[in-house]
């Protein structure tokens, strides 16, 4: 997710919010159910929600591994530095 988040960042993971487009997100794979993984959602579709990386040349999914299952919401990064991970902004 670099450049929102790196390898070794704390982050806070709400469970109890349903995912909004934009929204930063914890997931699993049906096809890879050991990995979590971090995405930006995109939008609902059958079977869970359309995820992607933001560094599209870097990043494996749902273009590549189909649907995830959004386990929680990302609010805040708790640390290197702490701040609320805002929803990124769209052009148009």
């Amino acid at each position: 997710m670099v450049p929102t988040l790196r390898t070794g960042d704390v982050v806070l993971l709400r469970r109890s919010r349903p995912p909004r487009p934009d929204d930063l997100v914890l997931v699993r794979w049906a096809a890879r159910p050991g990995q979590l993984s971090v995405k930006r959602a995109i939008r609902p579709v059958d079977g869970g929600w359309h995820v992607e990386g933001d560094n599209p040349f870097a990043s494996t999914d749902s273009r590549t591994l189909g649907a995830a299952e959004v386990l929680g919401v990302i609010r805040f990064r708790l640390w290197p530095r702490p701040r609320p991970l805002r929803r990124r902004r769209t052009a148009g």
